[in-house]
């Protein structure tokens, strides 16, 4: 599919910094408006600000909790009331948590569902019936390599990638001949802020280096345009990602608890 010949308004989650920050400064680069949704309003407003001045478009901001039950029905209705459609959704915004699922905290676990996967599926359920009514209309869900396969250590992060993985590969064949092209954004190990916020600096999975941000947002973003249901950026993890499936899923979880694993010192 060829890149969009009209102006975009497009809404990304998570919008403040790593991978949702550079999706945005991709869409504002070709001329597109954006809506930017994060917990910071202080962060979003200089993005707004500095997007809107460098590139000439329509940056606004909305401060929003996704952890709130409330927070995508809000964000819609606000953007409704101003009569700004949205034609590119990208639901970028997640969280992590590390440890044994017996000892880590039921209410973060439960913060992680609520923004990983129940904003997400609500976000989208808002926002994708208008893309089909008008025929045009792009959703990024950014899931991770951690989708295909389970995580012991994070168990409830890899099992809420693996849903936004499978119902992103299903809203995409739904979608066939709507106009609409939905995409998974599958990262492996990232630069981000989502290690320490995670609480898994110390993890080996960060052995062997990660990517860059902006360079996985740039596979993501071409993918998007491109039309492409599932986007891996880097060839190691396309590799990993796709191998899984052939060994014994025994030997694979038993692999990820090791690369989980804190460093020894």
């Amino acid at each position: 599919m060829s890149e969009p010949t009209q102006k975009l308004t497009a809404l990304v989650t998570g919008a403040s910094g790593g991978i949702g920050e550079e999706l945005a400064r991709l869409f504002a680069a070709d001329g597109h408006d954006l809506v930017l949704v994060a917990r910071g309003e202080e962060k979003l407003r200089r993005l707004a600000e500095e997007l809107g001045s460098k590139h000439n478009v329509a940056a606004r901001v909305l401060a929003s909790d996704l952890s709130r039950a409330e927070a995508p029905r809000e964000i819609f209705d606000a953007l409704a009331s101003e009569g700004v459609g949205v034609d590119a959704l990208v639901n970028n915004a997640g969280v992590g948590s590390w440890g044994l699922f017996a000892e880590t905290e039921l209410k973060q676990e439960l913060e992680l569902l609520q923004i990983n996967v129940v904003a997400l599926t609500h976000l989208t359920k808002l926002f994708l019936p208008p893309m089909i009514a008008r025929r045009r209309g792009y959703v990024c869900n950014v899931a991770s390599t951690a989708a295909f396969q389970p995580g012991p250590l994070m168990a409830v992060y890899y099992a809420s990638k693996a849903y936004v993985l499978s119902l992103s590969e299903a809203l995409a064949n739904e979608c066939e001949g709507t106009g609409v092209r939905v995409s998974a954004l599958c990262p492996g190990p990232t630069e981000t802020g989502f290690v320490a916020a995670a609480g898994m600096g110390d993890s080996k999975l960060f052995e062997r280096g990660a990517m860059t941000a902006r360079e996985v947002a740039e596979v993501g973003y071409r993918g998007l345009l491109a039309g492409k249901t599932l986007v891996i950026p880097g060839a190691r993890n396309a590799l990993l990602a796709r191998t899984v499936g052939f060994m014994p899923r025994k030997l694979v979880t038993k692999f990820v608890r090791g690369i989980q694993e804190r460093r020894e010192h």
